[in-house]
This record gives C-alpha cells, structure tokens and sequence, in this order.
C-alpha cells in the first residue's frame, strides 16, 4: 500500500508552537517521497514572507475557510488538525466528509478547557476525530479521563525536532562567533529566553527573576508579541531584546542556560530545541515539561510565577559544571524527541487512518 496523502492543517503561517511543529513533520514527510501538503485557516501579520504557506480564508471559522478546507480534504487521504484552534475548524469543515482527520494535542486542556461549557464543547469535537495524537504519555491519560475518549483512539507521539539543525557549539569560539552574529556582548553568562511575547507564557517573570542575579549575567528574549513595548521600557542594560528569530538555533550556541518561565505549556518546542544542543534549561514545572527537563538531571524547574525561586534556580546552574547537565539533556532528546524516529511512527499512525476512510 503506498503511503497515504496528508494535509496539514496550522492556525496560522507564522514559524511557532504548533505550526513550527507541523512544518518540521510535513517537510521531513515530504523528505521521505511521501505526498504531504501544509494550509493555514487565516493570514498573520507576523508572518515571514519567505516561508509562504497556502492560507485557506479570512478567519479560523469563517464559512469560506470551512469551504476551502473542505475541497483541500478531498484532495488527500487523512488530514492532521495540529493545535487546539484547528480542531473546531476540522470538526466543522469536515463534518460528512470521506476524509478523516487527526487532531495533535499539542498544549495542556486543562487550560484551555477550563469551563464547563468549554469541556463539552471541546469534548464533542474530539470525538469527530478519527484518532488523537498527544505529546505526553500524562496528557493521553488526561484526554482520556477528562472527555471520555476511547484508548483505543489515543496515541501518544511526542513532539519532535530534527537533531541535526540543533548541534551544540564546537567550542569557545563557535559560542563567541553565535554571540557575535546575534550582536551579543562576548562577556559573562548568557540566559536565554524564546517564546511569545504574551502574558502565559510570563516573560515579566524572567526579566524579574534577571534582576535578582548578578550584574555580571545577561539576559537575550528573543520573540515578538503584544507584551514588547511593555517589556521594552522595563528591560535594563543587560537585558538584549532580540525580536522573532527566524532560526533560533545560533541563540542556543550562544546562550549557558535556557530560561522557560510560562504558566501553561504542553511540551515546549524550544525545550527540545535547547536540550539537542546540549543547553540545560530552568523551566517552570507546568503541563508536561517535566517529560523534557528532568530535575538535577538535565536542568531544574521552578513553580510558576516565583522570580525568587526562578533566580535561585539560574544561579545555582551558573555555578555548576553545565557540562554534564547538557550532555544529558542531549542525550535524553536524542532517545525520545527526534524527528528521524518520531517521524516514522507518524506514518505507521497514518496508514492506520488512512484505511478507515
């Protein structure tokens, strides 16, 4: 049997989250010969232009959206919904439809479901799904008991990256080469924050939590967001922000630690990204990051929203050997998050779908 037709289907073009995850699965499918396309319900202002994604109508649940995904379906043999805002939109649009479709859980419903209207909403369209893909093993279990899905409709496959885009530095001087080309001080330690500049995912924690440290470490936020202009005017001069990177890779080079400081996470991308390149990480102990980051292992967690305990964290990594935190934070990823063996499982996943049609 030839491999089945796939759609993706994100929120939106722009290069984070859920959609950064779908692009790594599409195009390492696409890699593999198989016939694999990526559509976004609506535009995005923060979009990158030269990464152009097919962009299915105005709005996530607008009838010419639903139409367009519609005729998109048809095309193919499975659709995958990746993120909560595409799971409406797959329920609705494909209602009827001969095509099934798989929803990726990708955040953590306890926080997006935390209504019970909410819960029997979102718990009706999860039952249209031909099959749930969770990241965590813990999140299978929540989707499981929280909206009564059969376990038999449950996968767990985690999130994934490519091990080859994220090497560790070769040394001092590749570390100093990455500062350098992010317009970096070279001096003193470097923390390292990447996300949305948004209230969940609480960067006001880290730029607190930076100021409690020494004056001689620095502090790189590197995303874009509607907290920018707040977080602007609070930054000191040892805070750099960066902006959206559209390759964060050099970021990792150059940073000693990586700062995770939200209130609400499924497993982060960027926690993968950190760990195949070797960086230790202090994250907040939410959702399913401590599937990634495990504590005196491979980095610490901290309870979320406290600057005191997320400072006593930073500091206790500086002071320690980081080597070996980072070779088993690389390690680890390499073992449950690479796209290679993640990849593959997704296509065994797929076939099974595929024959139901």
């Amino acid at each position: 049997m030839a491999e089945p037709r796939v759609l993706h289907v994100i929120t939106d073009p722009r290069a984070r989250g859920a959609q950064r995850s779908a692009r790594d699965l599409h195009g390492e499918l696409v890699r593999r010969g198989q016939v694999s396309e990526l559509v976004a319900l609506h535009p995005h202002p923060d979009a990158d232009p030269g990464e152009p994604v097919a962009v299915l109508g105005p709005s996530r649940h607008h009838p010419d959206t639903l139409r367009a995904l519609r005729r998109a379906a048809g095309r193919v043999d499975v659709v995958v919904a990746h993120g909560s805002s595409t799971l409406q939109a797959c329920a609705l649009g494909l209602m009827a439809s001969r095509t099934p479709f798989v929803y990726v859980n990708i955040g953590d419903p306890r926080h997006w479901t935390s209504t019970a209207a909410r819960r029997l909403r979102v718990g009706a369209f999860l039952h249209r799904a031909a099959a749930v893909a969770a990241i965590s093993p813990q999140a299978v279990d929540l989707l499981r008991t929280r909206f009564r899905l059969p376990a038999r409709r449950l996968h767990v496959l985690p999130n994934a990256r490519p091990a080859e885009r994220f090497s560790p530095p070769a040394g001092p001087a590749e570390k100093a080469a990455a500062r350098a080309a992010l317009g970096l001080p070279g001096d003193g330690p470097l923390v390292a924050w990447i996300g949305a500049l948004s209230p969940e995912k609480r960067p006001d924690v880290a730029l607190a939590a930076h100021a409690l440290l020494p004056g001689t470490v620095r502090l790189a936020l590197a995303g874009e967001g509607p907290l920018r202009a707040r977080l602007t005017a609070d930054a000191g001069p040892r805070t750099h922000l960066l902006g959206p990177l559209a390759d964060p890779a050099p970021l990792y080079r150059a940073a000693d630690l990586l700062l995770l400081t939200s209130d609400s996470e499924g497993v982060p991308g960027v926690l993968i990204e950190a760990a195949l390149a070797a960086l230790p990480a202090v994250a907040t102990d939410v959702g399913w990051v401590s599937d990634v980051v495990r504590p005196g292992e491979t980095g610490l967690l901290t309870p979320p929203g406290d600057p005191a305990a997320t400072a006593e964290a930073l500091r206790a990594l500086l002071a320690a050997d980081r080597t070996p935190y980072g070779d088993a934070a690389r390690a680890h990823a390499l073992a449950h998050f690479d796209l290679d063996a993640v990849a593959t499982r997704w296509q065994s996943l797929l076939r099974q779908v595929a024959r139901t049609r």
